[in-house]
């Protein structure tokens, strides 16, 4: 995984430009804290982001003269994040070692006073504006670290989807209104989550109802009030049919060994191209068409809001070539 970001920064032409003696915060994707084994693997192989990854992009990060790495994560649980990730068998102190590792679990306010005010530029489309935890405003580059999955309301859950765990459950969750709280995002979902609780920021009006429509547009606001520096799209073992084993309901979960990594300095583009990786023919394909046949498109929304271009025949792939890392996933069938 070392000698993979080598290259791959390489190919972007170094990081170091980005993160010198800056302090670079990381989304991790961890979607819970259930870390058993799942499909006959550990949860790292298969959902949930793997500890080599993380711990080879620190030390890429503190190579490259970053002068704090902080890790980031809402779980579902009260612990600290460096707990979580102890109980998740991850090496803390390998981590710590490698220089000023700092760790967050951005469920609440955790270690802040207040949470952080994100406005979205355009006004957004479900949200005007963002109330978060202060680790992802007290940082000078914002890194998501994520899965080469498909997802069930939203088509494909790559960097930018990444960062819909940023939300507070404190604030978003099925028990807002709570420090403790430590519930998913169900009002974001819910066809009548608007009128369980408060969300700050949320627009007036009529919104959509249909999650397939509503996570969407709340991936894009997101990603446009706190921008993404650094994509990484982790595909050398993930899985296919959804998100996690929550969709084994809806569809048959498999584990996936597309045996890539996918970096890139922009968002939509780089989750373009993990879609295109996906086996997947256009990443901007309308509602109707695969992946997005049952959702809306985030990536073309993204492209309407300005936030890059999902075109493949407008974004420079260096090194493998999407044809030789395609890796068809089967069709999900979605909510």
């Amino acid at each position: 995984v070392a000698k993979a970001y080598e290259s791959a920064f390489d190919y972007l032409g170094g990081v170091g430009s980005l993160v010198k003696n800056k302090t670079v915060t990381v989304k991790l994707n961890l979607t819970g804290t259930n870390f058993t084994d799942y499909l006959g693997r550990p949860v790292g192989e298969t959902y949930m982001t793997h500890y080599d990854t993380a711990a080879a992009l620190a030390a890429s990060l503190f190579k490259a003269g970053a002068k704090r790495v902080r890790l980031v994560e809402s779980t579902q649980s009260r612990s600290g994040l460096e707990g979580t990730l102890s109980l998740a068998d991850w090496d803390v102190n390998a981590l710590k070692a490698l220089g000023k590792v700092e760790f967050e679990n951005t469920r609440n306010l955790g270690s802040g006073k207040s949470y952080s005010h994100l406005k979205v530029p355009d006004g957004g489309r479900m949200f005007s504006a963002l109330d978060v935890n202060q680790a992802y405003v007290d940082t000078d580059v914002m890194v998501s670290l994520c899965k080469l999955k498909q997802h069930l309301t939203a088509g494909v859950t790559l960097s930018m989807k990444n960062l819909f765990g940023m939300t507070p459950n404190s604030l978003y969750g099925d028990n807002a209104g709570n420090e403790n709280a430590t519930a998913g995002r169900g009002p974001i979902h819910s066809p009548f989550g608007f009128e369980k609780i408060q969300m700050p920021g949320l627009k007036a009006g009529e919104l959509p109802r249909q999650p397939t429509e509503r996570v969407p547009r709340t991936i894009v606001d997101i990603c446009a009030a706190r921008p993404i520096h650094l994509s990484i799209i982790d595909g050398i073992t993930s899985m296919s049919g959804g998100e996690g084993p929550w969709c084994a309901g809806a569809n048959r979960l498999q584990v996936t060994t597309p045996g890539v990594l996918i970096v890139g300095l922009n968002p939509v583009s780089t989750d373009a191209v993990g879609t295109a990786a996906m086996g997947y023919e256009n990443p901007r394909a309308t509602k109707g068409t695969r992946p997005f046949h049952f959702c809306e498109n985030h990536l073309t929304l993204a492209e309407q809001a300005g936030l890059g271009t999902a075109d493949l025949a407008k974004i420079e792939v260096l090194g493998t070539s999407i044809q030789q890392a395609r890796y068809s996933y089967k069709d999900i069938a979605g909510v």
